[in-house]
């Protein structure tokens, strides 16, 4: 065959497979590509926001199983929602959401076409911090509102009340509230009284920030990457690098991905092949 028209082939395969996936990525600069050859497999920004996307994925997955077996009464390891849920705000909402705002946002915005998006963008952040503040309250130790006569009384007993509420579905009574009614289920801060406020809470953010990050990987990283300099790429990129390092350690993003597994494993939901469809 002509080398000509098998060139051509090629080409045409990877321009059909891309519109296939529903996109097209645009090329890589020659001078970030040399860049990254030169760092033996650094990541680039966008790259490393996606893989980070991954993390938050994986946790909403965690997120969806929690609340099923809430719902249905099986089996929650203790541990799993407050631990996956400590991941998300430190990795998720303290760096890589702030990463955004601070270097990926600030440089859409004034598009006309990605304005109004980065706005829903940016809101959304805010709502996705005041879920997890709510569901953080929920796990944090309660009070019990001492029955004895005050002469009798020594301090306000501490217990952890999220399980009993899990299961119980008793009122949550939190050392900020005092004493509280079966009837009265949030406060004006959001806290939740209630296993149904957590499941509302949970389920709120999987639903919010799943079409959130699908919307980011193939319309706000795809626009930064082609608006960007070369130069002004690979600085933002070293800005990732630096800020994970400092925060994380040197191998910070492998040591959240375990951090996931292992409540994966928890949950029994670890196993990749459990999720292959029936043919």
């Amino acid at each position: 065959m002509d080398n000509r028209k098998l060139t051509s082939r090629r080409r045409f395969l990877c321009l059909t497979g891309g519109l296939a996936a529903g996109m097209v990525l645009p090329a890589i600069p020659s001078t970030v590509r040399a860049d990254q050859k030169e760092g033996a497999g650094a990541l680039n920004p966008v790259e490393d926001l996606m893989r980070e996307h991954g993390v938050l994925r994986r946790i909403l997955l965690i997120y969806d199983e929690s609340a099923n077996r809430i719902r249905r009464k099986k089996e929650l390891p203790p541990g799993v929602i407050e631990d996956s849920t400590h991941i998300l705000r430190r990795y998720i909402q303290d760096y890589h959401e702030k990463l955004e705002e601070e270097e990926i946002f600030p440089r859409l915005q004034n598009d006309e076409r990605l304005n109004s998006l980065i706005a829903i963008l940016t809101t959304q952040h805010e709502a996705g911090r005041r879920l997890t503040d709510s569901i953080l309250e929920f796990f944090k130790p309660g009070t019990v509102t001492p029955t004895k006569p005050k002469t009798e009384q020594k301090t306000e007993q501490k217990m952890p009340a999220a399980m009993e509420q899990i299961y119980g579905g008793t009122p949550l009574i939190t050392h900020l509230l005092g004493k509280e009614t079966p009837e009265m289920k949030m406060t004006a801060k959001g806290i939740p009284h209630s296993k149904q406020d957590l499941l509302i809470a949970m389920e709120q953010f999987v639903r919010m920030y799943r079409p959130h990050a699908a919307r980011e990987d193939t319309v706000v990283f795809t626009a930064f990457q082609s608006i960007v300099s070369p130069r002004k790429f690979i600085e933002v990129g070293e800005k990732f690098k630096n800020r994970g390092r400092e925060l994380f350690g040197e191998h910070g993003f492998e040591e959240t991905v375990e951090s996931v597994a292992d409540i994966e494993k928890k949950l029994g939901i670890y196993d990749l092949s459990k999720f292959t469809a029936e043919a």
